[in-house]
């Protein structure tokens, strides 16, 4: 079922003062971290108020995992967890081990939203729940312990003195102060949800250095013409390589979608970031094998024992029980058969030509299409101007980062969400805690 939260929920449309003058902790950015930070905070006994520049929160979580939202990784070792986030990794050990994998499921579990273990170690909601259930239970949280949240409040500007944020800047000239500042806006994907980058401007406005930054987990420009004939083609259980100056980058098994642009699904994401950074060097080439459980010899084989029991049939045929039907074309072409010829007048170098279209279809990427498709953002808010243990910034005393801003990302299957809720729980309870004890 999908809540729509009615209005006692958020103030909308506020103008002139907003509320009391100040508050203990002001939440910019109503995302996955922007919820959980306000709600921690304000459970810690903090004054809490959540600005969103959206007429609710949470918009762009509504949409991860195609709506389903796939909201943690099964792993309850951080150390595995960080490894998925690259070198940055490391920067998440100290807050998980505050708010990990059993924190989330817990919080997520008492709330209503009962997770289940899937397919690659992602949990998603139980059956008959979404991404509108876990979004419920984070405007629950923050409705229960008090957070004063402000829609259709979009930011402009940090407003400073002595080495401190002291308002919010809106538009009208309005300002809302407080004692501490969370920067959870998100990063530059999906900006139609609001993800516009602008708290990687304040950072830099604040003297904090910002890691350029990439699309991530992001559809792929391809060049092969066939893509586009295969538009609408999910392919399971094959296996793809990143190439550049013949050397073998990375590799990735499991699904990938052709489309009219080039190819998508799960690997292509996963591996989109290394190709973007790849493209930036020279030419890449993806190298795409429909039966990776099977070697070249194996797969050979293979093909004579089909030769055999389909003697007198048309190539086409016996290609058919190893492809879906509609790549058929596409690999005889790059093998340079006639889809009508004969199995009994294949010669054994065709054969061997079937077996190399079979194992290494080259697929030519131009270009990733960018963040109005992109999952996630690469780069952010730089490491080193962040306390881990805290989340607070080095550069200003009372400003705290949570969630995609910063510059932490990693592949698909719900580590992107589990740095959200892990960052905005120890960001908003820091926060909180300062203000509190001030």
């Amino acid at each position: 079922m999908q809540h729509q939260f009615p209005c006692y929920y958020c103030d909308h449309n506020v103008s002139g003062e907003i509320g009391m003058t100040d508050y203990d902790v002001v939440v910019i950015g109503g995302g996955p971290a922007g919820m959980m930070s306000a709600g921690r905070a304000a459970e810690v006994g903090a004054s809490v108020a959540l600005l969103e520049k959206n007429s609710e929160p949470g918009k762009k979580l509504l949409i991860t995992g195609k709506g389903r939202c796939n909201f943690a990784h099964n792993e309850e070792d951080p150390l595995k967890i960080a490894e998925a986030f690259g070198r940055n990794g490391r920067f998440l050990l100290s807050a998980l081990s505050r708010f990990g994998l059993r924190e989330t499921l817990d919080f997520f579990s008492s709330r209503g939203v009962e997770p289940v273990a899937e397919r690659g170690k992602r949990f998603f909601p139980a059956a008959g729940q979404n991404a509108y259930n876990v979004r419920s239970a984070l405007m629950d949280y923050m409705m229960e312990k008090g957070v004063k949240i402000l829609t259709g409040s979009p930011v402009l500007s940090l407003e400073g003195k002595n080495g401190k944020v002291t308002h919010a800047v809106m538009a009208g000239s309005r300002k809302l102060g407080g004692r501490n500042f969370i920067v959870s806006t998100g990063g530059l994907s999906y900006p139609s949800t609001g993800s516009t980058g602008d708290g990687m401007q304040w950072a830099r406005d604040t003297g904090h250095k910002i890691t350029p930054t990439e699309p991530s987990i992001c559809p792929v420009e391809a060049k092969e013409h066939f893509c586009k004939e295969l538009q609408g083609l999910s392919l399971r259980n094959i296996s793809l390589s990143v190439w550049q100056n013949g050397k073998k980058i990375e590799e990735r098994s499991g699904e990938m979608l052709f489309t009219h642009f080039g190819v998508s699904g799960p690997i292509i994401m996963d591996l989109s970031r290394t190709i973007a950074l790849l493209l930036k060097k020279g030419p890449v080439t993806l190298f795409l094998d429909m039966k990776p459980a099977l070697d070249e010899r194996k797969l050979d084989g293979r093909l004579l024992r089909d030769f055999s029991k389909l003697a007198g049939k048309e190539i086409g045929t016996c290609v058919r029980g190893l492809v879906p039907r509609a790549m058929v074309p596409v690999i005889l072409k790059l093998a340079g058969i006639h889809e009508d010829k004969s199995i009994d007048a294949i010669t054994r170098e065709e054969r061997r030509d079937l077996v190399e279209a079979l194992k290494n279809i080259s697929i030519t990427p131009v270009a990733l299409l960018g963040y109005r498709w992109a999952i996630v953002t690469a780069g952010g808010v730089s490491l080193k101007d962040v306390d881990p243990r805290t989340m607070a910034s080095k550069k200003a005393d009372n400003l705290f980062f949570a969630g995609e801003v910063l510059d932490l990302d990693a592949p698909t299957g719900g580590f992107n969400l589990q740095a959200c809720w892990t960052t905005g729980f120890v960001a908003g309870e820091e926060a909180a805690l300062r203000a509190i004890q001030k």
